[in-house]
């Protein structure tokens, strides 16, 4: 009775182990691609709010940008106009990088340390945005550890240069 039982439990754990396995095997790619997108979009979107027009005051730079750079952030080490510029470029460039998975891995870890400089410099963010920045900073610390998945730019080019 007993083997009988723990034949049934291996045969359970196996069936099981196996669901998961499959489960992975045809979400793995998409789940990466999701974390990717996700991301992106709201970096890039950020980045969007940034920009103003050419004959503004600062060149491509709103008068929001301007006023939170120059009066709200605490931005360390470099001068206000330079982080302004900086942030805008990261959050406009960094996340197409993600959405077509070139440069992924470096483009997810320098969103995920412009992110931590953006809750550090931007204390008003823990009331009510810090959630969000934890929710960005674990989806781009999975995509710097786990990768961008076969569905981007990288994957062909590493694909390419291993079949040479």
């Amino acid at each position: 009775m007993q083997r009988s039982q723990g034949e049934k439990m291996r045969k359970l754990t196996n069936l099981y182990n196996q669901i998961f396995e499959v489960l992975h095997k045809y979400t793995d790619d998409i789940f990466k691609l999701f974390l990717r997108l996700y991301v992106a979009d709201a970096f890039f979107r950020a980045g969007l709010t940034k920009l103003g027009s050419w004959d503004s005051q600062m060149p491509f730079l709103s008068s929001g940008a301007r006023y939170l750079f120059k009066s709200e952030y605490s931005v360390p080490l470099i001068p206000w106009e330079l982080a302004a510029y900086l942030a805008t470029a990261a959050e406009l460039v960094l996340p197409v990088l993600l959405v077509l998975g070139l440069a992924t891995r470096l483009s997810a870890l320098a969103l995920f340390l412009f992110n931590i400089i953006a809750v550090v410099s931007y204390p008003v963010l823990w009331e009510g945005g810090y959630y969000d920045h934890k929710l960005w900073g674990i989806m781009l610390l999975v995509i710097v550890i786990y990768g961008q998945g076969r569905i981007s730019i990288d994957a062909l080019i590493c694909n390419k240069h291993h079949q040479k």
